[in-house]
């Protein structure tokens, strides 16, 4: 059976609270990353994206940020291997588009790389450590 879900595109005052909660099962508990570094400033000026199950309960979220970078990509774990991270994606790359961006760029954990070369992302540059996780930078053209 096909899981059963929507997306919503739109401001931190619109998704905080949904984009939040994914947010800190799956950054701040599921992989203890510390609370101060989950939270920035940046996300006010983003683009978030929230994917609502049939009963509306937020399971994945991402953001884009003005210059094209995507980030805090996260989907909760019953969740994961259905395709919405790969949908979140696709609706943020083509919200950069719109916006007239030609290039989106992310941090992606080294453990996610195969989900992003699979939507066309590619490596660029060496592993580094971030949030004492190994990340690569990754980037793709804008249709």
């Amino acid at each position: 059976m096909k899981l059963s879900y929507t997306l919503k595109l739109g401001t931190w005052d619109e998704l905080q609270t949904p984009a939040q909660f994914v947010r800190s099962q799956v950054f701040v508990l599921e992989q203890k990353i510390p609370a101060e570094l989950e939270w920035d400033v940046m996300d006010a000026q983003c683009r978030h994206v929230v994917a609502f199950d049939a009963q509306e309960n937020a399971i994945g979220t991402g953001r884009l940020l003005p210059d094209g970078h995507i980030g805090r990509m996260a989907v909760l774990a019953p969740f994961r291997n259905a395709q919405i991270g790969a949908a979140m994606l696709r609706v943020l790359v083509q919200e950069a588009t719109d916006r007239g961006l030609t290039v989106v760029q992310l941090n992606a954990q080294i453990s996610a790389e195969n989900f992003y070369l699979r939507e066309g992302f590619t490596r660029v540059g060496e592993i580094f450590i971030e949030a004492g996780i190994e990340h690569i930078h990754m980037l793709k053209r804008c249709a």
